[in-house]
């Protein structure tokens, strides 16, 4: 018999555990392990659900960037992070990348601490350019050497943010490389064979050498020398001008190179190994397909952008939300409204899917305005619109709003503006984790005089804050969570709520002994609440607050003197939250009862789900119950002592 040697197969994906490993394989093996890679990913994101559709398209960027650079001496920084799959995946988290977004898992997002080459932990756009350029100037006063690499994607290159550090990074000249991928939504497209090949030329090792030999030759000679450079300078500009798109990146003192084929494997690295021998800040611009390498997100890249688990082969979700969302509420009302208000205008800042303004954009086109990833804009240009005598509702998640405060302030508050700020994805967000949690808007909305804030505790009372929001004087806020609402019917004919003024939804049949102020849909715990300790011997009323201010000073003060003892229940902050502001009121009129306020504790949350991170922290039936028991025993034993 002749002997079989018998070897594990094993692929390229198994054999790196980090760049270092990546590096040893031959270049012609890389397209392989881009398959793998790809496939991994697709495995994990239909069972996790996550964002699928950028990372697939900057596999081979990802690949050819680890290939070249070193990291993290070399660093790479993510702009948002939500693309940075692959970047994992290679950088020694392939055995945790099962627990992509789960509780306990790994981010989906770049993290500082979950890994050394996530150098700058990113869930927010337009960061990674800044933040590289700080890294490269610390390079520098440290006389260390190596590039810094910033990644950012042609949506995160609309935020006012980036051209700020491309204007800074041009004026400092460091080495620092800009990666820009481009999937269609902002740069224009390619010319043509004439601008890769001259590019290639521009960014090649012998055409460098020479131009510098040049300049060297050149600057000998003091009276000839500067001009002949000049020339030179202006003849190499207008070339690329003529023959690519970098015009505007040349503008700011960057070397453009590009465009490239983000999926050839081989064009990436030969470019990037050009552009690290270069001087000073260089842009690389990299043509990319969003959902590459699965059909049906190539074939809607919006709707694979974020995902929740899906079937591979139909690309269908796994579990179908049978109640309307409560942003599919918003969406419906908003185009009632605009209907019959010719006033009524739309902003979202690249968002019109996830705010639900897509039917508002179809319906009424003149109307809609999509600004890019420009929240402060979003929100100055809504001043101006008010100004002009139209009512803007501008609707974005709640935690990017927070990036533009000051505009909030000083363009709307401050001049007393009728601008609606509608702020989806309020509370604990779920899977996606600290950076997106919406929990600090009650907050920093709360602290601007002159602003009304409202948080719905169901569909009907959703539609009808809008209402009233567009029809008042002055600036107003509404916040509303992620995901399916109670499957409340809307009203045909939508009236306005009394101005801040709250609602009793609970009221026990003999003189209660704890009040729960609730305000937005935490309500449906409390009254769960409420029915179990009636139970226990505890008779709660509940009160709807409505609107975080102004507060309902009446309600808050008649039941503390009903009741003696207040819960208070919000699914926000309790630094500055709604619990706070109570407090404040109870002793502005010098009403002195115990106080228990129920909220998100001093600290960032970390992903999960929204069902658990409210049941750790709280937040649902039982923990109210736990709560308001201790409460009452805590307040037993003070009397008996």
């Amino acid at each position: 018999m002749i002997a079989v040697e018998v070897r594990e197969v094993t692929t390229y994906l198994d054999q790196i555990f980090s760049p270092v490993d990546l590096r040893k394989l031959s270049e012609d093996h890389l397209v392989e392990l881009c398959v793998e890679i790809r496939d991994r990913i697709i495995d994990v994101v239909s069972n996790n659900g996550g964002h699928l559709a950028s990372s697939l398209g900057v596999v081979e960027l990802t690949v050819a960037l680890h290939y070249v650079f070193h990291s993290p001496f070399e660093p790479i920084v993510w702009d948002v992070g939500d693309q940075a799959y692959a970047h994992k995946l290679l950088t020694g988290r392939k055995d945790r990348f099962s627990t992509l977004r789960q509780p306990g898992g790994i981010s989906g997002f770049t993290r500082r601490d979950e890994s050394e080459h996530d150098v700058f932990g990113a869930g927010h756009a337009s960061t990674s350019i800044s933040a590289a350029l700080g890294m490269a100037e610390a390079k520098r006063l440290k006389g260390e050497k190596g590039k810094v690499v910033a990644v950012i994607g042609d949506g995160g290159m609309t935020g006012g943010l980036a051209f700020e550090a491309l204007n800074h990074a041009g004026c400092l000249d460091r080495d620092l490389v800009v990666v820009l991928n481009d999937n269609g939504m902002f740069i224009s497209p390619r010319v043509g064979a004439m601008s890769a090949w001259l590019s290639e030329k521009l960014a090649g090792r012998t055409f460098n050498h020479v131009k510098r030999r040049i300049k060297d030759v050149l600057t000998t000679f003091p009276r000839y020398g500067e001009e002949a450079l000049s020339l030179l300078r202006g003849m190499l500009v207008g070339a690329k001008a003529l023959l690519t798109p970098g015009i505007l990146f040349e503008g700011f003192n960057f070397q453009y190179v590009g465009p490239v084929d983000g999926h050839d494997i081989h064009a990436l690295v030969s470019m990037l190994q050009n552009v690290r021998s270069l001087d000073g800040p260089v842009l690389v611009h990299v043509r990319t397909v969003k959902g590459r390498g699965l059909p049906c997100a190539e074939k809607d890249p919006r709707r694979f952008h974020g995902v929740s688990p899906f079937c591979v082969e139909t690309g269908k979700p796994k579990e179908i939300e049978m109640l309307p969302s409560y942003t599919a509420v918003f969406s419906k009302a908003i185009v009632d409204l605009a209907q019959k208000d010719s006033r009524i205008v739309a902003i979202t800042a690249a968002m019109p899917d996830g705010t639900g303004l897509a039917s508002f954009a179809q319906r009424f086109p003149e109307r809609f305005f999509d600004v890019g990833i420009a929240e402060a804009h979003a929100v100055t240009f809504a001043a101006g619109l008010a100004c002009g005598g139209l009512r803007p509702v501008v609707a974005i998640y709640s935690s990017f709003l927070q990036r533009s405060y000051d505009m909030i302030m000083h363009d709307v508050t401050l001049q007393n503006l009728p601008v609606t700020f509608v702020l989806d994805r309020a509370g604990l967000v779920g899977e996606d984790g600290p950076t997106h949690h919406g929990v600090f808007d009650l907050s920093y909305l709360a602290s601007l005089p002159g602003m009304t804030i409202m948080a719905p505790s169901d569909e009907n009372e959703l539609a009808r804050m809008l209402v009233t929001a567009v029809n008042l004087p002055g600036p107003a806020a509404m916040r509303f969570p992620r995901g399916g609402g109670r499957g409340l019917k809307v009203d045909a004919e939508l009236r306005p709520l009394p101005w801040g003024k709250g609602r009793m939804v609970r009221t026990p049949r003999v003189n209660p002994k704890l009040a729960i102020l609730s305000i937005g849909t935490l309500l449906h715990a409390a009254l769960q609440a409420a029915e179990r300790l009636e139970g226990e011997d505890l008779p709660v009323a509940v009160a709807d607050l409505r609107f975080a201010k102004p507060l309902d000073e009446d309600l808050i003060v008649r039941l503390a003197r009903q009741c003696g003892r207040i819960l208070t229940l919000e699914e926000n902050a309790l630094c500055g939250g709604v619990g706070q502001a109570i407090c404040a009121c109870l002793q502005a009129h010098g009403i002195l009862v115990p106080v228990i306020n129920l909220g998100i504790p001093d600290r960032y949350i970390p992903q999960g789900t929204q069902e658990g991170l409210r049941a750790e922290l709280g937040l649902d039936a039982d923990g109210i119950v736990r709560a308001a028991l201790r409460f009452m025993a805590q307040e037993a034993s003070k009397k008996t002592a």
